[in-house]
């Protein structure tokens, strides 16, 4: 038999060239945008992330909404208004002005002169801070108001009334201050009711305010400096806890110890006299 032909091998197909892509045009460079100058605020400085200016203003403002008694006619707080005209001590002395105490309305005097400090403090501490962002002078009016009325509390050498309004029967009320009508009762410290902790820490209180207004109000600073002394010597001669001789205050604002008043008041007043 003849041998079947062998087929002849297929050829494979060449692949076409593929053309080397065309490159793109590389585009020219954006310029960046020219920086621009943006006007900061007063005491704010450009790279804060938080305005701590309007942190002091606010809380200024918060002061100012917790007056008690006859307000200023520069009264920023147009919601606010006179309160407890009647605050009279024991024998008829005026026991107006003041701070209301955490929302309600008693005149506590140990949160009250330790509030007073701690703002007199800052005010020292960073006075430049308080200038730049324009809170200087409303920060010594929140100050004054509190040792003002502090000053009329201390009637004589050895006697400081501590507290006024009684708290169960403050909120008991649910009204605004500038309606209140309730009995306000004012509770003394003396020799024979003594209050270390609350006498010594208004003694640190007015020292301090002395140290704050030394500069801008030397005549009241002698006058802070006068009753801070006597405070702390009634405070010093006459140990106690006021909380024990305050039974009203014992449920609101005990206290078990005076030695830390009492250090930081001789603290204070050292530092605004010199004298040891």
């Amino acid at each position: 038999p003849v041998p079947s032909p062998v087929p002849s091998p297929i050829p494979s197909p060449v692949p076409a060239p593929v053309p080397s892509p065309i490159p793109s045009p590389v585009p020219s460079p954006v310029p960046a945008p020219a920086p621009t100058t943006t006007e900061v605020p007063p005491g704010q400085c450009s790279t804060e992330r938080y305005d701590f200016g309007e942190v002091l203003r606010l809380s200024n403002l918060f002061y100012e909404a917790q007056r008690s008694g006859k307000l200023p006619a520069d009264n920023r707080i147009p919601w606010r208004g006179d309160s407890s005209l009647g605050d009279v001590g024991n024998n008829g002395e005026d026991l107006t002005g003041g701070y209301h105490d955490a929302g309600d309305y008693v005149k506590f005097g140990l949160p009250m002169a330790s509030a007073m400090t701690v703002l007199a403090y800052g005010g020292i501490s960073y006075e430049d801070a308080y200038k730049s962002a324009g809170q200087y002078s409303y920060l010594q009016d929140a100050v004054k108001w509190g040792t003002d009325y502090l000053i009329k509390a201390h009637v004589s050498p050895n006697e400081f009334y501590c507290q006024v309004g009684n708290g169960d029967v403050d909120h008991a009320y649910p009204g605004r201050p500038e309606t209140m009508t309730v009995n306000r009762p004012a509770y003394m410290l003396n020799a024979n009711n003594p209050g270390s902790d609350c006498a010594g820490e208004s003694a640190a209180s007015l020292a301090s305010a002395a140290v704050l207004f030394k500069d801008t109000d030397p005549a009241y600073s002698a006058t802070l400096i006068q009753h801070a002394k006597e405070l702390f010597n009634f405070a010093d001669t006459y140990r106690g806890h006021y909380s024990n001789s305050i039974a009203d205050a014992s449920k609101f604002y005990k206290s078990d110890r005076y030695e830390d008043e009492l250090i930081w008041a001789a603290a204070w007043l050292y530092k605004a006299t010199g004298d040891n």
